[in-house]
């Protein structure tokens, strides 16, 4: 989910007032969000060849490079993707693009890191870590909304020993979840009941007012 940006206000919003709305609200708030159109980590990438077409390897491309990162594009992915564009772009631009893209990624082991093999495994991409839900978890999460219309569909990503504290969804009227696992290995158990192995494919119905971890 595209995080909703403030940079140009923080940096601009007293010298180009304009400038700054078109980047936050239109740029990044209407363009980049289009997320149904074309993922994030696709936008990414396309963001980051065209900045290093232009040499442009000044703070703006570090951010992009993060980006990049935090959407799913893995060290190998960035070296590949790089190698590519100098035969394109030129072959001093990548080497200063590879300067930046070492620093960013150089904590990530190779392209096969378990979270990014997770992510290639099924259809939905992982999305941002679930900060605003943070204290409902203990462990790392990440939250992609798949669907907030009609019916609501969240992909829920847990890294291993990643838990959803025990919780209740009341409900005056219906209510209750439905619970999918699309990839990996998790578990989910209601109170005074044995926990439930789930893999991909697996689906667990969960009546409203029920008390449960998912993990």
């Amino acid at each position: 989910m595209a995080v909703k940006q403030t940079a140009g206000r923080t940096a601009l919003g007293e010298f180009a007032p304009k400038f700054a709305e078109l980047n936050d609200d239109v740029l990044f708030g209407q363009v980049w969000s289009r997320e149904d159109k074309m993922s994030l980590r696709d936008r990414s990438l396309i963001t980051v060849v065209s900045l290093l077409s232009q040499g442009l390897t000044d703070t703006s491309f570090v951010h992009h490079l993060e980006a990049a990162k935090a959407n799913g594009i893995t060290k190998t992915e960035i070296a590949e993707i790089i190698t590519h564009a100098a035969f394109y772009a030129g072959w001093p631009k990548a080497w200063a693009a590879f300067r930046l893209a070492k620093e960013i990624w150089n904590n990530e082991t190779d392209g096969t890191d378990e979270k990014a093999l997770h992510e290639k495994s099924f259809v939905f991409p992982i999305g941002q870590p679930n900060d605003a839900f943070a204290q409902y978890f203990s462990g790392q999460s990440y939250l992609n909304p798949i669907s907030k219309e009609q019916v609501g569909i969240f992909n829920v990503t847990f890294e291993p020993g990643c838990r959803n504290n025990w919780h209740i969804h009341h409900a005056d009227k219906g209510g209750g979840q439905i619970l999918v696992c699309v990839a990996g290995r998790g578990f989910y158990q209601e109170w005074e009941k044995e926990p439930i192995c789930m893999t991909a494919g697996d689906t667990v119905n969960i009546p409203a007012d029920c008390f449960s971890p998912y993990m």
